[in-house]
């Protein structure tokens, strides 16, 4: 009877490899919530769905995504791998991000740390913790697929791309949404929001961005933004434009909303934009970016390219509603 052998060295890797995951496990699990969604109905409460969600202070605040808890009247409640059990309801949601803050009732929670997905590098290790199908605590693990994906987010009549969206082939399953994905150290560095397909599976950054998105929602119960009135999409400099500026790519106004601040500004369909304010716009997440709430009713110069010239508008951005 043969018996197999493994070498030293591999041992020790498979060895290595199970420590950090059971080491992240260990940390972050007590800080994973199972939820169980509830909306108000005439008949009273009845389920509306469950997904995950992360710890994020420990006096009870928590971390989801905003489809987990969409709809008016969410409230439910969230169980911890140590069988506690507290009401939540939803403090704010940002569909365009997808990210939700909920908060229990009760506190001393086991908060988890937040790091920095800027940091991470395609094939690096990462832990997903999350309740796929509600089976709680539940622990997969894989490697960063790709960086910089794009996930497109409505809401209303408003459409946007969530930009830097991470993929891993960590099993992400029905329920995991709103769960962490975290880095060797236990740090979550997005939050599971969408299965793409099979070994497919997606996470907004935990980064600047969604650090603003994460304090507006628990200090102001949403997230405001500047809004111009366009649809655009990428499209390549005209080469005496490109020698000039020295960059490659803009974007194409399609589309204009009447009345938006766009259309006051004399925006028209088929204008390049090169520029806002003093920022190069190359893609529609440059010009997604730039649209914070700092800029509401705050005057601003726009450059763009019309039949080959140059021209510069003066627009006032209003609050995206």
């Amino acid at each position: 009877m043969s018996t197999i052998t493994v070498d030293p060295p591999e041992a020790e890797a498979l060895d290595a490899y199970s420590r950090t995951v059971t080491s992240v496990a260990e940390r972050l699990a007590p800080s994973v919530a199972n939820l169980r969604v509830l909306r108000r109905t005439q008949r009273g409460q009845v389920p509306a769905g469950a997904g995950s969600a992360v710890a994020l202070t420990p006096d009870g605040f928590l971390l989801t995504s905003a489809h987990v808890v969409a709809g008016r009247d969410r409230r439910g409640r969230a169980t911890f791998t140590d069988g506690r059990e507290e009401r939540f309801e939803v403090v704010g949601r940002d569909a365009l991000s997808d990210l939700a803050v909920l908060r229990v009732e009760g506190g001393d929670l086991n908060a988890a740390e937040l790091g920095d997905a800027e940091r991470l590098r395609v094939g690096q290790l990462v832990v997903a913790i999350g309740n796929p199908q509600g089976f709680a605590g539940s622990v997969s693990a894989g490697v960063v697929s790709a960086l910089g994906r794009s996930l497109p987010a409505r809401s209303r009549r408003t459409a946007r791309i969530i930009d830097n969206v991470i993929q891993t082939d960590a099993a992400l399953n029905p329920g995991s949404s709103g769960g962490a994905l975290a880095d060797s150290r236990g740090r979550v560095v997005g939050v599971s929001t969408a299965v793409a397909g099979i070994g497919l599976g997606l996470a907004v950054p935990i980064n600047e961005a969604t650090h603003s998105v994460i304090g507006s929602l628990m200090s102001e119960g949403r997230v405001r933004r500047a809004y111009l009135g366009i649809a655009g999409g990428p499209r390549p400099l005209p080469p005496h434009a490109r020698r000039r500026s020295g960059r490659d790519t803009c974007v194409e106004v399609v589309e204009v909303v009447p009345g938006a601040p766009a259309d006051r500004a004399g925006v028209r369909p088929e204008d390049l934009i090169v520029e806002v304010g003093s920022a190069a716009v190359g893609r529609v997440e440059d010009l997604q970016r730039l649209m914070v709430a700092d800029l509401i009713g705050v005057p601003i110069s726009m450059r763009v390219l019309r039949g080959g010239r140059e021209l510069e508008l003066d627009l006032v951005p209003a609050e995206l509603e």
